[in-house]
């Protein structure tokens, strides 16, 4: 039987069309994308986050939604390296299930140490929900200075391992007590330190994309400031800017679809 050329090509483009989108579907095969989130300050994973991280595993992705060592439980009882060392022990387990892209995400404060992390840590993409909790802004040093620098004495004096009481700062409450040792304190409020937004910003790899989520609602000290904090962000063709019509709180559970459809897109191109 003679096969025209024109219906041998068309055969040819169907099964490369038909290969091609196999391979795409086994690389977002359920469960082969994972995502660490973590809480804002005070927060917890039952909080404001549980109906994102629900939904994520909805659409198919493994979630490790963790209670951090902000938490309203917690109160700073780990350092800042101890907290990089619990989200690596928790994209460990992600692997061991079966993840081949990791993601991290944080609202407000998880945002901005999920930036931390990923200019510590290799990822394949990070998710700043509202980030805030920034050790280095003005109304932040103005706040907790004071405490700051008592921190730093007890250290220098030997006292660095001793539990004491320090302040906090929220956008949403002010300044409010939290009980841990002036070492601990100092990882996570030294300006310069781990929690200073626009330096963990600069520290991600260029080639790892950033989904910044501004929330058209948020508090107004984050809005005034969200340009320049996603400016800071390495450029990526994969890094954008989402602003869901929602609030400081209601950002987790408004940009979830947004969220879960940003990764897809990430994993496929790379």
């Amino acid at each position: 039987m003679h096969l025209s050329a024109t219906f041998l090509l068309r055969v040819v483009t169907l099964i490369a069309t038909v290969f091609t989108t196999s391979l795409a579907r086994a690389d977002l095969a359920p469960g082969e994308i994972g995502v660490v989130l973590m809480h804002g300050k005070g927060g917890a994973p039952t909080g404001v986050v549980k109906e994102l991280a629900a939904s994520l595993e909805e659409q198919g992705g493994r979630v490790a939604n963790l209670e951090m060592p902000w938490s309203s439980h917690r109160e700073y009882d780990a350092s800042v390296s101890d907290a990089v060392k619990q989200v690596d022990d928790a994209i460990a387990a992600l692997r061991s299930k079966g993840v081949k892209k990791v993601f991290v995400a944080g609202h407000s404060q998880g945002g901005v140490f999920a930036f931390y992390y990923a200019s510590q840590r290799p990822v394949d993409g990070v998710i700043g929900i509202a980030p805030g909790g920034n050790a280095a802004a003005t109304v932040v040093r103005d706040a907790l200075g004071a405490t700051v620098e008592r921190a730093r004495k007890l250290v220098a004096e030997g006292k660095g391992d001793e539990k004491g009481t320090f302040s906090d700062w929220e956008s949403s409450r002010g300044k409010n007590d939290v009980h841990t040792t002036a070492a601990i304190y100092l990882t996570w409020f030294d300006p310069d330190g781990a929690m200073n937004q626009m330096n963990a910003e600069r520290g991600i790899d260029p080639e790892v994309p950033v989904l910044f989520i501004a929330p058209k609602g948020d508090y107004p000290g984050l809005k005034r400031f969200k340009s320049q904090m996603f400016d800071a962000l390495p450029p990526n063709p994969k890094t954008r800017m989402y602003e869901p019509d929602t609030s400081h709180i209601g950002a987790p559970a408004a940009s979830r679809s947004e969220i879960w459809r940003w990764m897809v897109d990430v994993a496929r191109s790379q």
